[in-house]
């Protein structure tokens, strides 16, 4: 998942909500209603050298690069367990402090090349260096024998809108050729079908496999264009190269594609023109309405690997601060603790230590217990929540929302904190989501406080909406904050801000690089933690319950979890 570049934003904010009391969702309340009921802001004293440590502890060689499953997530647990207990925290799960999450732990082995034959001239693939490939079902070996191949433009099928790019196929059997992000990505405004350059779920990879399995396809094949996807090749490679992790499932994924992969873009290239098809026409073509697929006539695609499988226990480790006057209503802190464990070598180096990402962020949970600590607990309990398994598609927050142990009808809200700012402090806070929801009156009020501005989302085209953990509680009605710097830094400004957030996405994450040593400023991440804080304090020392604004995709979710409270 994709968290700290933000590319050129460097941490980003999910909002959401409109007020209701604590008997029944109320409607069409506003941002300026809720700044009425909200209390003081507070900025605490926060702990350098316990967020210093923290990250330097979960990101060292010794934890292996956090991979769920794996003696690096024995060492997170005992460790991260005995710093909520110092914080003065108590286990979050009846006495326990984990969560149990049942994993399917599945690596690629033995790859052959990724072959279209049938063509003018056969095109050949080599694994990693062309494309990539994994498999959602749970058997030992995968293969694609001559599959015949369809380019179904950007995969959607999206009644609402009128739109399907299945229209009329039948894929069963066949492998699916797919862009990737929404059809009007290009758009520079916000409005369009899918939102412009806003990216919908619709352009996420995670929901083309989703439909492409729905549809009965063999294989699905996302072509990666950086611009679009909103990183490089590298981070395809790395993320989906070697242990990949399944929520576990009764028929082993029986329902999915056997394969999922990405292909480079000249490869794409390549293949239609071996196919008698020009590419950049076909992709025009897919952005208008009324696209109908186009059959690569006579190109068969075969692949194979082989799946080393083994079922696994991961955990998701909850501490909690019991509320002095409503215990029984919660305000959560997530971070996710996991990274990839071990990944492409860089310069002999193959640990993926995830020091911003996001051992920064599971350090703050540590930071901000002491502090709530030291400040006296408020009125409402404070949850620390650290997840497992993000990496690998927010398995730990999903399974945790779909089995909270803490109900959600009496979960308030939240802040969830992906990596955070190792940039320096900004003179801004990047919002995604605004006006979506009344948690803007929170910010604003707060950003007022902290003499910070606040601005739109610069790259809405990347999606940070759906990848992190706070998704999974959304999609269930639980409005979370998620934000942090912006780039218009205190030193250096603007520009100071970009080449920082492309540096690190560039070199350092998903990558070896991403170490302790790396990170040369502190100052950002207090800031930052200053702003989760006051967050949280805020929905904790309140006795409104936020909700969607009327209209909202998650409106109906947070209405129907409250009247079953």
């Amino acid at each position: 998942m994709l968290r700290f570049p933000r590319t050129t934003a460097a941490l980003a904010v999910l909002l959401g909500v409109a007020g209701c009391n604590a008997d029944a969702p109320t409607t069409g309340a506003t941002a300026a209603d809720a700044v009425a009921v909200l209390p003081d802001v507070q900025f605490p004293e926060l702990s350098l050298q316990t967020l210093q440590d923290v990250t330097k502890e979960l990101s060292s060689d010794a934890y292996e690069g956090r991979a769920p499953g794996t003696k690096g997530e024995e060492k997170t647990i005992a460790y991260l367990t005995s710093q909520f207990a110092a914080a003065g925290l108590k286990p979050g799960n009846n006495g326990q402090w984990t969560q149990e999450v049942p994993l399917v732990e599945i690596t690629a082995k033995n790859a052959t090349p990724l072959r279209f034959t049938g063509g003018k001239a056969p095109v050949t693939l080599q694994y990693a260096k062309d494309y990539v490939a994994f498999s959602y079902r749970v058997q030992p070996k995968t293969e694609i024998k001559d599959s015949d191949v369809v380019f179904v433009g950007y995969g959607i099928n999206a009644p609402e809108k009128g739109w399907n790019d299945y229209t009329g196929l039948d894929v069963k059997g066949k492998t699916v050729v797919i862009l990737v992000n929404d059809p009007d990505w290009q758009t520079p405004e916000t409005k369009g079908e899918f939102n412009g350059r806003a990216m919908t779920y619709y352009g996420r990879w995670s929901y083309k496999y989703e439909e492409a399995a729905r549809q009965g396809a063999a294989a699905a094949l996302i072509v990666h264009d950086t611009e679009p996807a909103a990183y490089g090749w590298n981070v395809v490679e790395s993320s989906n190269t070697g242990t990949q992790y399944l929520a576990e499932k009764k028929d082993g994924g029986a329902d999915q594609t056997a394969a999922n992969g990405w292909i480079q873009l000249d490869k794409a290239k390549e293949l239609f023109a071996s196919a008698g098809q020009d590419f950049d026409k076909l992709r025009e073509a897919a952005g208008k309405k009324g696209f109908k697929a186009v059959p690569l006539n006579g190109v068969k695609a075969s692949l194979s690997f082989d799946n080393q499988i083994s079922k696994k226990l991961s955990h998701n480790i909850i501490g909690i601060l019991p509320g002095k006057k409503r215990p029984d209503e919660y305000v959560l802190y997530t971070a996710h603790w996991d990274h990839l464990g071990r990944c492409t070598p860089v310069n002999g180096d193959d640990i993926c230590n995830g020091a911003v990402d996001n051992a920064t962020g599971t350090a703050a949970l540590v930071t901000l217990a002491q502090a709530y600590q030291k400040a006296g607990a408020p009125d409402r309990s404070i949850v620390f929540l650290a997840v497992t398994a993000e990496e690998s598609g927010l398995l730990g927050s999903e399974y945790y929302a779909a089995n909270p142990v803490f109900p959600l009808a009496q979960t308030v809200g939240g802040v969830n904190m992906d990596a955070l700012n190792p940039n320096g402090p900004a003179k801004d806070i990047v919002v995604v989501g605004r006006g979506k929801s009344q948690l803007d009156a929170y910010l604003e009020k707060i950003a007022k406080a902290a003499k910070v501005t606040i601005v739109d989302e610069p790259t809405p085209e990347k999606g940070f909406y759906y990848r992190s953990d706070h998704f999974s509680f959304a999609k269930r009605g639980v409005p979370f904050f998620n934000f942090g710097a912006g780039e218009d830094l205190v030193a250096g400004g603007t520009d100071a801000g970009k080449k920082a957030a492309e540096d690190y996405e560039k070199n350092r994450y998903h990558a070896p690089g991403d170490e302790y040593a790396a990170i040369k400023n502190w100052d950002g991440m207090l800031a930052d933690l200053r702003l989760y804080y006051a967050a949280g304090r805020m929905l904790a020392s309140t006795d409104s319950w936020p909700n969607w604004n009327e209209g909202d995709e998650f409106r109906a979710a947070r209405d129907k979890s409250r009247e079953g409270k």
